[in-house]
């Protein structure tokens, strides 16, 4: 698995380019499975759920993209962690549903290694605290290669999902890590890049060296450059 931390707060449509190159690129069999970490800059987006656009209610300036992944509609940025796992489910992986437990139960073992308890909701996807929702999931396939993936918010000022209905639901419902422990204990989201991404070749059986690399693999770039972004 390649792990590359970009780091810094990221616009979304680019991050969102370079996942495109690296399905193409894992799908021709150019580079291995990977993990893309990011910190985005605001944005909304919106899933392919019925309706999802109309749980938009005030962007305040941020762009709004519709995008290719299941559920509904979502916030990201400042203060918030996010995981865009890029791999090819093959055997007994080949199971859209196994993949989001897998990526879920990463958030939750990460949220664990730091004291707070997590779990699931038997009616909702994600990652939970006390009955509110510190992690997201949703993702997309395309010839069996993965992309999308999860959010966890970690240092997030949440008056921002106070402009959509986040995954359909109030904005009262998110919370973030530093709800949960002491305001100075992590107040950067990159300080979990290195353990999320330990937890995700974990929880998706991939082989890791436990190292991060800042540049995008070769043969993702390639196909980056041939699309002119």
């Amino acid at each position: 698995m390649i792990a590359l931390h970009l780091l810094g707060q990221r616009p979304y449509a680019p991050v969102h380019d370079l996942q495109r190159a690296w399905v193409d690129a894992r799908a021709a069999g150019e580079v291995d499975d990977g993990v893309i970490l990011v910190e985005h800059e605001p944005t909304i987006t919106v899933g392919r759920a019925r309706g999802a656009a109309a749980h938009v209610h005030d962007p305040r300036g941020m762009p709004v993209i519709e995008v290719e992944r299941g559920g509904d509609v979502t916030w990201h940025g400042p203060g918030q962690l996010v995981a865009y796992p890029i791999v090819k489910l093959e055997g007994t992986k080949a199971d859209l549903h196994l993949h989001l437990r897998a990526l879920e139960q990463a958030m939750i073992d990460v949220l664990a290694s730091v004291g707070v308890t997590a779990g699931r909701d038997p009616r909702n996807t994600g990652a939970w605290v006390d009955g509110r929702k510190i992690g997201s999931v949703g993702i997309a396939c395309r010839r069996w290669v993965t992309w999308h993936g999860l959010a966890l918010n970690v240092a997030v000022a949440l008056d921002w999902f106070r402009s959509i209905e986040p995954c359909g639901f109030d904005p009262s419902v998110m919370t973030s890590l530093q709800e949960h422990v002491p305001s100075t204990f992590i107040d950067d989201p990159h300080a979990l890049a290195l353990p999320l991404a330990a937890a995700l070749a974990h929880t998706l059986e991939l082989p890791w060296t436990g190292e991060v690399q800042h540049e995008v693999p070769a043969p993702v770039r390639a196909r980056l450059t041939d699309r002119g972004t």
